[in-house]
């Protein structure tokens, strides 16, 4: 007891309960990726319209620096919430380490090697629509 408050009981769920929170949590999952798939489209056609085939292609792999890394971190919480290996916090604390890291690696990478070709404008819209993917569940009301 502390400061006159009763220790609660903890919460035990049954194996249906788990199951529900299990499949909305998968399905939110899907759907953020789903959402920023269709972000990514968008930037990438959108640059095309604008500014032609560089400005595409920069736009396509300004979404792939993020989307990618998301996808890959994505699948890993899915298999822990429906397969064997269970995640913990430190499984998400470093998935989103490694995939912000690794969005930055790729993002170096094309300041590098893209120098004659990328079109930074149309590379940076790409990124922003994917990071931004969750703007279009807002717009549907499909937030999970």
């Amino acid at each position: 007891m502390f400061f006159g408050m009763e220790t609660e009981t903890p919460l035990v769920l049954t194996e249906h309960e788990r199951a529900v929170i299990n499949r909305r949590a998968g399905s939110g999952i899907l759907r953020a990726l789903v959402a920023q798939a269709a972000m990514a489209a968008v930037a990438v056609l959108v640059s095309w319209l604008v500014s032609g085939g560089m400005a595409a292609v920069s736009a396509l792999v300004g979404a792939a620096a993020y989307f990618v890394p998301n996808a890959l971190f994505a699948l890993r919480l899915l298999l822990g919430i429906f397969g064997p290996v269970k995640s913990n916090p430190l499984t998400f604390f470093f998935g989103e380490a490694l995939k912000l890291g690794s969005a930055v690696a790729v993002l170096v990478l094309v300041a590098w090697l893209g120098r004659d070709w990328v079109v930074w404008p149309a590379l940076l819209f790409g990124l922003l629509c994917v990071l931004k993917g969750y703007v279009l569940l807002l717009a549907f009301r499909k937030l999970p």
